[in-house]
């Protein structure tokens, strides 16, 4: 166990209980989740790893309000996740949850700068970056690419870009998705060791999603999916 900030015996910051999910294409049902339980605590990375069509995407999207369950429940951060109306789940993910995504989703015509800030602007925050999370931008490496546009920026640099954009607002929650596959060997590794970096100063929650092995073992637990469950 690599963090001293978590702990087991707290109230974890992610609890799901019996979550279905089918999706219905014409007269055919797909259950993509089949009856999953998971505990999360605060401060805890976890890895969640399964072969295509696991239910580990289908998962990741439900947790951040993103998509809607059969059935089951699931609370964020103390939060009744499905008990929400549309509009506090979205309020829920400006706030509480940071996305990561596998392409980079940066808006081409932006600075790395203004890329991050429009989060804040999302989010109803006004005023420059404070002295903590230029740190952090130290600690991500990019605090002196700022200026720059995303195509003056390697695949490695875009990525930490978006891992700022994803934890300007401090979220409880940061949800990863392949953060490394449009990676290559070298700039995966330095992303793997942000992102642990991440949860192991700051003690932020870190829920990846992989099919990396070795990325996976940047976790502090691996959680393996087949067939919509929980293995």
């Amino acid at each position: 166990m690599r963090s001293k900030l978590w702990r087991m015996s707290d109230a974890p910051i992610i609890a799901i209980r019996g979550l279905t999910k089918i999706y219905r294409l014409g007269e055919v049902e797909v259950q993509a989740l089949r009856g999953v339980d998971l505990d999360v605590a605060r401060g805890e990375f976890v890895s969640i790893v399964g072969p295509s069509g696991s239910g580990k995407s289908t998962l990741f999207y439900i947790i951040g309000g993103l998509a809607p369950p059969t059935s089951g429940s699931i609370h964020i951060a103390g939060q009744d996740l499905l008990g929400m109306t549309d509009a506090e789940r979205t309020e829920l993910r400006k706030t509480s949850v940071g996305f990561v995504f596998q392409k980079y989703n940066l808006l081409p015509t932006l600075t790395a700068r203004d890329n991050i800030e429009i989060a804040r602007y999302i989010s109803h925050k006004n005023g420059p970056l404070d002295a903590a999370f230029e740190e952090i931008l130290k600690l991500l490496g990019i605090a002196g690419r700022l200026d720059h546009k995303p195509r003056a920026l390697s695949g490695g640099e875009q990525q930490r870009v978006a891992i700022a954009r994803a934890i300007v607002n401090h979220p409880a929650i940061l949800l990863a998705d392949e953060p490394t596959g449009n990676l290559d060997t070298e700039n995966s590794a330095l992303v793997l060791a942000l992102l642990r970096d991440l949860n192991e100063r700051l003690g932020q929650t870190i829920l990846m999603i992989t099919h990396n092995p070795e990325a996976a073992a940047y976790g502090h637990r691996i959680v393996r999916m087949r067939d919509g469950r929980i293995e």
